[in-house]
């Protein structure tokens, strides 16, 4: 793997609630110059990053429900469609974790299917679990609810809560998912060596806010 195929992996990242629209800028042109798959904001920065980004391969990706997901369906609803209509390109959702803990999948199933509805060819959803929170079976029965969804991805974390990736959980997703969705892993990734762990587990997709010195670090071996 070379520094440009790295590249097409990553989902530059800034999604601090500090973040001022120098960085937003800086952001974008850095994924320009590295061709990442895309950069990844708040949704209150997705206008601005689609007007840096017009015209280019990479894509604008925003998040909804962030970070906790306990926003209501409506609410999530309504920020996807604002998002697109903004110029997102690819909506990284949470689920209400809450009601997954209560084993209330119904719930959950249908909030990821009213965003993926809003969502259809107009941009990709990649839905996250915050397996942090979640036991093993867990994640493998969120990996079941998501390919029912018809979402795109299914993502482990946040990268707001108490972990992120591992590759442990990528491999379980892996197994889970059979090649039915994307894997974005994401949340502590820093170094080059546990993105490509990550992505040699199944990750098809990595969120970093480090993306630059991930592949700079490949770029030196």
């Amino acid at each position: 793997m070379n520094s440009i195929q790295l590249a097409k992996y990553i989902d530059h990242t800034l999604l601090k609630p500090d973040a001022v629209v120098e960085e937003i800028i800086k952001l974008c042109k850095e994924a320009l110059d590295y061709n990442f798959a895309s950069v990844c904001v708040n949704p209150c920065n997705v206008m601005l990053a689609s007007k840096i980004l017009k015209g280019s391969s990479v894509k604008v990706c925003t998040v909804i429900g962030f970070p906790l997901g306990a926003n209501t369906i409506t609410s999530k609803v309504y920020e996807a469609e604002d998002s697109i209509k903004n110029g997102a390109q690819e909506i990284d959702m949470v689920i209400n974790i809450g009601k997954f803990k209560e084993k209330n999948y119904t719930y959950v199933l249908d909030e990821i299917r009213r965003v993926v509805c809003v969502s259809k060819g107009k941009a990709i959803v990649k839905v996250i679990i915050e397996t942090c929170l979640l036991e093993d079976t867990e994640i493998v029965k969120a990996c079941e609810i998501v390919k029912n969804s018809g979402a795109d991805f299914i993502k482990t974390s946040t990268g707001f809560s108490k972990a992120g990736a591992s590759v442990h959980n990528i491999q379980l997703m892996k197994g889970s998912l059979i090649d039915s969705l994307g894997i974005k892993a994401s949340g502590g990734i820093r170094n080059f060596e546990t993105a490509k762990a990550l992505i040699d587990a199944g990750a098809t997709r990595i969120g970093a806010s480090a993306s630059i010195q991930i592949c700079d670090a490949l770029n030196k071996k």
